[in-house]
C-alpha cells in the first residue's frame, strides 16, 4: 500500500475508530486502515482539502487495468447500499477510496484479486459544501 497523508475529521475519526477498534483483526486491509488512521492528520472539517476523499464523499475512479469508472459514494456501514453506488468504509474498495486525492493511484486486493485504480474526480464532497453535519 502507498504510503499516503488521510485528511480525517474529527467526527469521522471519533465515528471510525471504535468500528475499526471492533474488526482490525478480521481483515488485512482493515488493520492497514487502522495504521493509517494512527498517522491520519485530523483536522477541522474547513480544512480538509477539496479534493480529499472524505466520508460522504462522491468520487469517480478509473480501473487502470479495464478503463471502466465507476462512481461510489463512501459512507459508513449503516448507510451503505450497493446498488445505489454507496459503498461501505469497510468494504475493501471503500476502505481504499479513503484519503486519496483526484489524480492519486493506488492498488487493493479485493475478493477477485488486485485492482488497481485512479481518482478521477471528487464529484462532492460534504466538507467543501459546508455540509459538516454529515
Amino acid at each position: 500500500m502507498n504510503p499516503r497523508t488521510i485528511y480525517i475529521t474529527e467526527a469521522d475519526m471519533r465515528r471510525l475508530q471504535p468500528l475499526l477498534e471492533r474488526l482490525k483483526n478480521s481483515r488485512d486491509d482493515l488493520r492497514d486502515l487502522q495504521a493509517e488512521l494512527t498517522q491520519a492528520r485530523v483536522v477541522a472539517p474547513e480544512a480538509v482539502p477539496p479534493d480529499v476523499i472524505t466520508m460522504n464523499s462522491k468520487a469517480r475512479l478509473r480501473d487502470l487495468e479495464t478503463s471502466e469508472e465507476m462512481t461510489y459514494t463512501l459512507v459508513f456501514p449503516d448507510q451503505a447500499d450497493i446498488e445505489q453506488d454507496r459503498i461501505s468504509v469497510l468494504a475493501p474498495i471503500g476502505t481504499a477510496m479513503l484519503g486519496y486525492r483526484v489524480g492519486d493511484e493506488f492498488q487493493w486486493t479485493v475478493p477477485a484479486g488486485t485492482v488497481r485504480l485512479r481518482v478521477e474526480a471528487v464529484l462532492y464532497q460534504p466538507e467543501a459544501a459546508g455540509d459538516y453535519h454529515l
